[in-house]
């Protein structure tokens, strides 16, 4: 028997025995064990009798075994990846489920709202915006069009002093106690605000970008009853900082979203946006970064009436952009239109 045959049992030994272990101790699931059973047998069957590669080799007309046997070992090591890529979203859901548990848990504990009507809640997700998020606050109205106005700044992880000027502003605030991205901050916001019955609920960027004097373009028309979900549009309205790639990214993927979504809208990236409370329970919100597609392709998947409205896109107030550099943010934005239209 070859040196190579030998390290080959050697090695899928080991790994066959590591499964064990790690299975008799429950560190292991079933399909975890048999992943690691199905690959440490197959090592160990190829290592003692290598012309069994002969076999696939026929099957796929290949000249050689080892050939063959290159080609499965590809094609197996490329479904576990992709088994491994599964297991670690599954790990970030279950992360994100806990950090949001605890915001909502420490949330509970502090604030209770009092409402004697009609509300809307106006969810705020930031991170490290100590110097921008006291001016949104300042000039938040307390009623728009009758409802009451209840702001939730939801902290995501920040590492300086955004909370604390939140609190000094005696607003409700829900912290995340590590990063979880735009998605995961809106989606503790969201099940905070419907529990506590929010007739409509808004979400807004802590940056300065969005004027509070729009608030109430995009809740009139959900207050009319002509609308279930309405979007503010810089394009429709106005915008300080136009040009550039990030107009031609804006464009383009605006454009894939009303041909895959079926929807017809002309800023697909904007955070500033309304929905009804009782249509925002319909949406299965999934994306832990990238929200803005997921929303409107949702929406528009649960046949919700969608309308935009002119809103203006300040510069930033302070600060600076927390979007992911280069690529980062285009390929994020497109994975998540993809997923959302797979489902």
């Amino acid at each position: 028997m070859r040196t190579l045959q030998v390290v080959g049992i050697l090695i899928g030994l080991s790994l066959g025995s590591y499964g064990i272990y790690k299975y008799r101790s429950r560190r292991y699931g079933k399909l975890d064990f048999l992943v690691n059973l199905l690959v440490s047998v197959g090592l160990v069957i190829i290592s003692i009798n290598p012309a069994i590669g002969d076999i696939p080799a026929r099957l796929l007309g290949m000249e050689t075994r080892w050939f063959a046997v290159l080609f499965v070992s590809n094609v197996v090591l490329l479904g576990l990846f992709f088994y491994v890529l599964n297991k670690a979203n599954q790990a970030n859901r279950t992360v994100g489920e806990l950090v949001r548990a605890l915001a909502k848990a420490e949330y509970r504990k502090t604030f209770v709202p009092e409402q004697n009507g009609k509300s809307i809640f106006v969810v705020i997700p930031a991170y490290n915006e100590e110097k921008a998020i006291g001016g949104v606050l300042k000039g938040m109205p307390q009623e728009v069009l009758g409802y009451e106005v209840h702001p939730i700044i939801v902290v995501d992880g920040a590492s300086d002093n955004t909370e604390a000027v939140v609190r000094r502003e005696n607003y409700m605030v829900a912290s995340h106690v590590m990063n979880r991205g735009q998605g995961d901050a809106l989606r503790t916001g969201f099940e905070i605000a419907l529990q506590q019955d929010a007739d409509i609920v808004m979400t807004m960027d802590a940056d300065g970008q969005h004027c509070v004097e729009d608030i109430e373009k995009l809740v009139g028309p959900i207050v009319d009853g002509e609308a279930d979900y309405v979007m503010g549009s810089r394009f429709l309205g106005q915008y300080e900082d136009p040009g550039g790639l990030r107009h031609i990214g804006i464009v383009f993927f605006t454009a894939l979203i009303n041909f895959l979504g079926r929807v017809h809208v002309t800023d697909c990236t904007n955070g500033f946006r309304a929905i009804r409370g009782s249509d925002l329970v319909k949406l299965d919100l999934r994306e832990d970064r990238f929200n803005a597609p997921e929303l409107i392709m949702e929406a528009a998947k649960k046949e919700l009436r969608i309308q935009e409205v002119p809103v203006t896109i300040a510069r930033r107030s302070a600060g600076e952009s927390k979007k992911p550099p280069r690529l980062g943010y285009p390929l994020g934005f497109l994975r998540t239109i993809v997923q959302t239209w797979l489902r």
